[in-house]
């Protein structure tokens, strides 16, 4: 590899705040945010989603609200009255 031209490959926590999980690793990527980790002070990235809050991953599905976009869906596409509808 050439010298000085990647960049650092250090430890660094992704944090996912909606599990309280937290997952120690190395990586490229930096942060100015620092947390506390297995007795280490760590730059940590919050992520929005991981394997502990994933429905693939926990089982868990979320109730969508599809009855709403079926009636917009409807209301949007449904069947559109013809001349032959109004004439009878």
């Amino acid at each position: 590899m050439k010298k000085d031209i990647h960049p650092p490959y250090q430890p660094i926590v992704f944090r996912d705040r909606s599990a309280n999980f937290m997952l120690k690793t190395r990586s490229t990527l930096t942060s100015e945010k620092t947390v506390e980790f297995e007795g280490e002070v760590l730059p940590v990235i919050d992520v929005e989603i991981s394997s502990a809050s994933h429905p693939y991953y926990t089982g868990k599905a979320r109730v969508v609200d599809t009855e709403g976009r079926v009636e917009r869906f409807n209301r949007r596409y449904g069947k559109k009255a013809t001349r032959k509808d109004h004439e009878s």
